[in-house]
């Protein structure tokens, strides 16, 4: 164990999207030999399935290397390899919190993009030191050259002596670890020798239980020592200590500027919080880190159980699933269609999409999920101010003053061949352009978009309009008063609460009439009529029925009076609208999560 904090190095690999973090992470590893070569794999460092089968990262992960650099010192480096999808970006900001240096990898054929700048502008903030790295330089594309003027141009940092490598061959790997040790900082001596650690990560494990990541800032964390959770109010004895190589290798203590995990045979997951400080039971620091800020959740949908039985196991699910990532929130609700479940907040569509994964491959979780939507501003006509997560807690409208809906401010980077496609979705999308310009060939549109038109399809039709190379990053701008309306849809004259939305009322028609001729096909038909529609208000707007299966009772009427012939036809029909008056509809599962998929089609 070392103590000589000037032989530590802690940083992040930040980028956008598909720029090589993964892979220069495992050229790293492998420079610095943690791994057996037999043991090597591509993205060591992406340890689910799922990151393996999309090629991204969700989680950060950290390890630790160690490497002898030409001046003769060994050295620890942590790395931390981070997402690059805006939907993950509370991760990055987690990880730079913990690190005093960043490396800012940019694609030399593809240059800086939306997520670049989001990501740099982070670690700015978290007044890290940027060591600039251009990847794919053995790219037949690559223009090391151009994307440097555009590093400085956009960007505002010096560019001049950014590395040049290629994380795919290894070149260049050896001058990157020279540059990592002589031009980023090494941790801050301690101010107290009293024990003070961040909590950055935490997870569940099925044997060890609750698995906590941490970044010691004073003091030293050792196996036996009673801890206590600043935040939490609740202390607990150390019962491992370790680091991560990427193998968890337990170790006797760790000391300020490491970082490393504990295992504290925690069994309550709500007790650790993200963010919260640890510090030693009897000897407590004077104050806290200042952890992170919170989570804003920007699109909310409903989480529910295929089988009401399930609700238990759903709830353990998302406690545990929580601990792992806390940049979703989640609060118990009902519903009439559905039954008991869970109003869940997001960063975003792929947020949600990967959670939803997460929970039937993890947790063996069968789930219902209800349209995404978007948290609105009520101001009631008594003067209160009302926050509406949910459509279908839409109050009556005469008692609603004004509506308020979520605007984000977008920016987009597209090269000028496809700018056209881009204004024009936009606009659609009741978009207001900021500003417009161009760096080189590309062009970056700045817009302000409202987010309700942002969470159905926009991310799908951007890529397609643009063949898949405009990228796009947002940030919460402010709430505006919107001409909103609550679409209800109704099947056999009863509201269906999970379908219902609130949509501009320029677009509720279309809205509604895709959506009815959807549940349509959707339905299986009854033994009676069944008429869908979709409704503002007392006002029917769209409206589809479902015929009727018929059972031919005249088949056994051969020949005789007509009349004999009418009156069964008669009786028939009086038993249908009994039937309808007094029969439910059956909706399936499948047919609710086909008509929520519909977004803009």
């Amino acid at each position: 164990m070392t103590t000589d904090l000037s032989l530590i190095r802690n940083f992040s690999i930040i980028a956008h999207i598909d720029h090589g973090k993964s892979t220069l992470a495992d050229r790293l590893i492998q420079a610095c030999k943690a791994v057996a070569e037999r043991d090597m794999q591509a993205q060591m460092l992406d340890s689910m399935d799922i990151e393996r089968e999309r090629g991204i990262t969700i989680k950060s992960q950290t390890v630790r290397l160690e490497y002898p650099a030409k001046d003769g010192k060994t050295y620890i480096l942590n790395l931390m390899d981070t997402p690059g999808h805006v939907d993950f970006a509370y991760e990055v900001s987690r990880c730079l919190a913990a690190c005093e240096g960043a490396l800012l990898v940019v694609d030399a054929a593809q240059g800086v993009e939306a997520q670049t700048l989001a990501n740099v502008y982070q670690a700015i903030d978290a007044n890290l030191d940027i060591l600039p790295v251009l990847n794919k330089v053995d790219l037949p594309a690559a223009e090391p050259d151009r994307v440097r003027e555009q590093i400085e141009d956009v960007i505002g940092i010096d560019a001049t002596d950014a590395l040049m490598v290629s994380a795919k061959t290894g070149l260049g790997i050896e001058d990157l670890l020279e540059a990592i040790v002589t031009r980023l900082p090494a941790p801050k001596a301690p101010d107290a020798t009293e024990l003070k650690a961040l909590l950055i990560d935490s997870w569940y494990d099925t044997y060890l239980g609750v698995i906590i990541l941490v970044r010691v800032y004073a003091g030293e964390l050792k196996k036996g020592q009673k801890i206590r959770f600043m935040r939490g109010g609740v202390s607990y004895d150390v019962d491992q200590v370790g680091v991560f190589t990427p193998k968890k290798i337990p170790v006797d203590s760790l000391v300020s500027g490491e970082v490393g995990y504990i295992i504290t045979g925690i069994k309550q997951v709500a007790d650790t919080k993200i963010g919260d400080t640890i510090t030693e039971d009897r000897k407590p620091c004077k104050e806290a880190l200042p952890g992170y800020k919170p989570v804003q959740s920007v699109v909310f949908c409903g989480l529910y159980p295929t089988d009401n039985g399930e609700f238990d196991h759903l709830r353990d699910s998302l406690a545990k699933l929580h601990l792992n990532d806390a940049s979703f929130l989640y609060e118990p609700e009902s519903s009439t269609a559905l039954g008991l479940g869970f109003r869940c907040g997001f960063l975003g569509l792929l947020h949600l999409e990967i959670i939803q994964e997460r929970l039937e491959r993890e947790y063996d979780c069968d789930l219902i999920t209800t349209a995404p939507s978007v948290v609105y501003e009520l101001s009631l006509t008594d003067g209160t101010e009302v926050k509406l997560h949910n459509p279908s807690d839409y109050p009556d409208v005469m008692r609603i003053a004004e509506i308020r809906e979520p605007w984000i401010k977008a920016t987009i980077f597209v090269p000028d061949t496809y700018l056209g496609n881009i204004l024009t979705l936009c606009t659609e999308k009741r978009g207001r352009q900021v500003e417009l310009t161009y760096v080189g060939t590309r062009a970056m549109a700045v817009y302000n978009l409202p987010l309700n038109e942002v969470v159905f399809d926009f991310y799908d039709r951007l890529k397609s309009c643009s063949k898949g190379y405009a990228s796009f990053d947002y940030e919460m701008a402010d709430y505006e008063v919107g001409d909103l309306v609550k679409l209800t849809v109704m099947v056999n004259g009863e509201p269906v609460d999970a379908l219902s939305m609130l949509v501009h009322r320029g677009q509720a028609e279309n809205r509604g009439r895709a959506m009815v001729a959807k549940l349509k096909d959707l339905i299986p038909r009854h033994m009676f009529k069944i008429p869908i529609q979709a409704a503002i208000g007392g006002k029917i707007i769209a409206r589809e029925t479902i015929a009727a299966m018929r059972k031919d009772v005249t088949a056994k009427c051969y020949g005789g009076d007509a009349s004999r012939k009418r009156k069964l036809l008669d009786k028939q029909k009086k038993g249908k609208k009994k039937m309808r008056s007094i029969g439910s509809v059956d909706i399936p599962q499948s047919a609710f999560i086909s008509a929520l998929k519909m977004g803009d089609e």
